[in-house]
């Protein structure tokens, strides 16, 4: 799974502008998130069809990044995500982006970037 970090600027509609791009090429966005460092905002998205979102996304000329994103399911319960961040932590791992992906029977889904994929794997085995 990949997640885009798309670079838009400051003003009204670049949100819209990105989301209906990608609705408009049969892209769902399974998550999103955005953050403005600098007073440049950007869009992590996570979405369900990636060579059609980095083809659309090119086309337009949206600049972003992708970053590989490991997801984990674990029971949606008080102290789970703590449990899987302290594996990270153990192992130093650094997590650079995390957000819930979904909720379904009593388990959450989580996807995280991170700045080693490898050893994430490892810890979350």
């Amino acid at each position: 799974m990949k997640e885009f970090d798309v670079y838009v600027q400051n003003k009204p509609g670049e949100l819209a502008k990105v989301c209906e791009l990608l609705g408009a090429n049969g892209v769902n966005i399974k998550a999103i998130s955005s953050e403005r460092t600098n007073d440049r905002p950007m869009i992590r998205i996570v979405t369900d069809d990636e060579a059609t979102a980095k083809s659309a996304l090119a086309r337009s000329g949206i600049r972003y990044d992708l970053r590989d994103v490991i997801s984990v399911r674990m029971p949606d319960r008080p102290g789970e995500l703590g449990k899987v961040a302290r594996k990270l932590a153990r192992v130093m791992v650094n997590v650079d982006s995390i957000y819930i992906l979904g909720k379904e029977g009593g388990a959450t889904e989580i996807a995280f970037t991170v700045d080693n994929a490898l050893k994430a794997h490892e810890a979350l085995k």
